[in-house]
């Protein structure tokens, strides 16, 4: 007979066994048997950290058996583009992050989440054990983030989105800001952040009415995609990710030997150089959000083709009067008495 202990031993909580089998991350697991979806040996679990028989005991979600004996895992770093789901499929048919790897054998999600519009550094994996282990906010894991808006920064603006400020979600305080370039009419910024919440440097920014160009993950730890073009991904082993990212063979994220160093130095700031009207701030920019950008952006065209079709009527009255000029010219030389 076996010992009782060794037998406990050797059970795992459902949700991780999910996670474990590539299925889905471990929180998302807690939503399906949340929802009822799950079944154990034929009886539906909606209970939280039921523990089960990796050997042993079926295992089904949505009546389909999972089975981890047959699992590959795999490990991909995306450089994501704008335009494109971080999520494994959209019930409006818009392209995902999964349609940009073609054919897999292997079921594959993303670690963490990036918008709509945003882009940049992803990782995609089945190995639901390490997605876990890289976005649990106690690794403290640094996250990279180069954001471009519209406007200016000066000194206080900048002291402002340093401080943080609570939201519907929570206190949002980022790791660090910096400017690291201003442009004519908008500015490059780059935050850190640990913990990395629901839509955290959008929150922050819309809090003091500044609006976001564009949004790039530059770094996880010291993982980067400066190799890396728009749309294009590489394969990498368990350790080679994991060290690259930061983590040591024990598994504790190392922090002062992976950190991303950009090569962008910061700009010094000062709240005299900047006008109220090319603050970042300033309400101007609002026709620049996401609800009224394409909106924007067709008047912007409609504006552009009325001076090039004002450009073409100056032209040609130009080239119509020089016509006439040369006409009237001729004109007055044929009536000249000839010596």
């Amino acid at each position: 007979m076996k010992n009782p202990a060794e037998v406990n031993s050797k059970q795992v909580r459902l949700q991780k066994f999910i996670a474990d089998c590539g299925i889905t991350s471990r929180r998302k697991a807690e939503i399906l048997i949340e929802e009822g979806r799950v079944k154990v040996n034929g009886e539906r679990i909606r209970t939280q950290g039921v523990k089960i028989h990796p050997t042993k005991d079926a295992v089904t979600i949505d009546d389909n058996p999972i089975d981890k004996s047959n699992k590959q895992n795999l490990y991909i770093v995306l450089n994501k583009p704008r335009a494109v789901m971080s999520t494994v499929s959209d019930p409006e048919g818009r392209r995902t992050v999964v349609d940009l790897l073609g054919d897999l054998t292997e079921r594959i999600y993303p670690v963490g989440r990036l918008d709509y519009l945003s882009e940049g550094l992803m990782i995609l994996t089945n190995d639901g054990e390490l997605a876990n282990h890289i976005i649990h906010p106690s690794k403290k894991v640094p996250k990279v983030y180069e954001v471009k808006i519209f406007g200016h920064v000066n000194a206080s603006l900048l002291k402002k989105l340093r401080e943080g400020v609570h939201s519907e979600v929570g206190f949002l305080k980022p790791a660090s800001v910096r400017v690291t370039e201003q442009l004519a009419n908008k500015t490059w910024l780059e935050f850190r952040l640990f913990e990395g919440k629901n839509r955290e440097i959008r929150r922050i920014c819309e809090a003091f009415g500044i609006v976001i160009d564009k949004l790039r993950r530059a770094s996880i730890g010291g993982l980067n995609i400066n190799n890396l073009g728009v749309g294009q991904y590489d394969l990498l082993t368990k350790p080679q990710l994991l060290k690259a990212i930061g983590f040591n063979k024990h598994g504790e994220y190392v922090l002062e030997d992976f950190r991303f160093n950009s090569e962008k130095k910061s700009k010094r700031l000062s709240d005299k150089y900047v006008s109220e009207e090319k603050l970042a701030s300033n309400e101007k920019f609002a026709r620049y959000k996401k609800g009224a950008y394409y909106q924007t952006l067709e008047k912007q065209k409609e504006n552009l083709l009325k001076t090039e079709e004002k450009k073409k009527q100056v032209k040609k009255t130009i080239k119509n009067a020089g016509v006439r000029r040369k006409a009237l010219q001729k004109l007055d030389s044929s009536y000249r008495p000839s010596n």
